[in-house]
């Protein structure tokens, strides 16, 4: 009777032992997703600027991207980045096709650009169990919001001239705007930590100014700054009349877009990488002194 006893005890402990073995496992998987759900992000890459400036078959121009940001995994296959973005973007009417008919209008600009966004990413393959045990290759889309700040300049006689402040068509116009980012991106696993991705995103925005070029020209005499009458109609650099006045200047039916083409490394982070991980360890420590010192006055602890 005693050895049954015996037995079923050493049942009953190693039946806890199981258990807290599975539960420690379980704590242990999802300390390791905490650890490694944040990733940094940080890329180069081309902008393409699509408006009234650009021209057909330029889907990848060689103008220069940075950005960087943060990305958190909340399941397996969904995720949520930020991103600050520095981008260029620029136009020429006289690289035109000849074809085109834009070569009289002689306008051109360049922009240095920012752009903040937020985006949800889905990828096509969900990943591990761990996220050193995501697949080695994978794709994803990505859509979100964001406001990119533009100031679009010209170059008129050797100087830089921003256009927005001398409003070249008589339209007062904001240079920051709303963006909608979406395209899609392909993964390659670079080792545990590590990932390469290259990645094609859209911009939509809400603006028609990302070049200064809009909606017709005015007369020259409804402008009080004669630089502003000079930069809204350039023709005569090139020999040409001014435009009569509500002359097609640009379409206000289209607003401006861009494409940025990056080539981003994401790494993932250590969950104290901000500090979290130690502060959790501390406020552990002070329930724990907290518990005991209660239990001391209540003579429920004996040293």
């Amino acid at each position: 009777m005693v050895q049954g006893l015996g037995m079923r005890k050493a049942g009953a402990f190693v039946f806890l032992i199981t258990l807290f073995a599975s539960y420690a496992d379980a704590q242990s998987f999802y300390a390791i997703r905490r650890e490694r759900s944040m990733i940094a992000v940080g890329g180069i890459g081309t902008s393409t600027y699509l408006g009234e400036l650009s021209n057909k078959g330029d889907y990848i121009d060689a103008k220069p991207t940075i950005n960087m940001g943060l990305q958190y995994y909340f399941t397996n296959s969904i995720a949520l980045r930020s991103e600050l973005t520095w981008y260029t973007l620029k136009g020429d009417d006289a690289k035109a096709d000849p074809e085109s008919g834009r070569s009289p209008r002689n306008l051109s600009f360049t922009s240095s650009n920012f752009e903040f966004n937020v985006t949800g990413i889905v990828n096509f393959f969900p990943q591990g169990r761990r996220f050193y045990q995501r697949p080695g290759f994978n794709l994803y889309g990505f859509a979100g919001i964001g406001v990119t700040y533009f100031n679009p300049k010209t170059i008129y006689q050797g100087k830089k001239v921003a256009l927005q402040p001398l409003q070249t068509e008589l339209v007062k116009y904001s240079r920051i705007a709303p963006v909608i980012p979406y395209g899609i991106g392909a993964r390659f696993k670079a080792g545990p930590f590590f990932n390469i991705a290259v990645e094609g995103g859209l911009r939509k925005t809400f603006t028609d100014y990302l070049d200064d070029v809009s909606t017709v020209h005015h007369d020259a005499s409804k402008f009080s700054n004669p630089l502003a009458a000079a930069l809204s109609d350039r023709r005569p650099e090139i020999g040409l009349p001014l435009a009569a006045d509500g002359y097609i200047r640009g379409n206000p039916d289209k607003k401006d877009s861009y494409l940025l083409f990056t080539v981003k490394v994401e790494y993932y982070l250590p969950d104290n990488f901000f500090g979290s991980g130690s502060g959790q360890k501390k406020l552990n420590r002070n329930k724990r002194k907290a518990f005991y010192r209660y239990n001391k006055r209540r003579g429920g602890l004996k040293r």
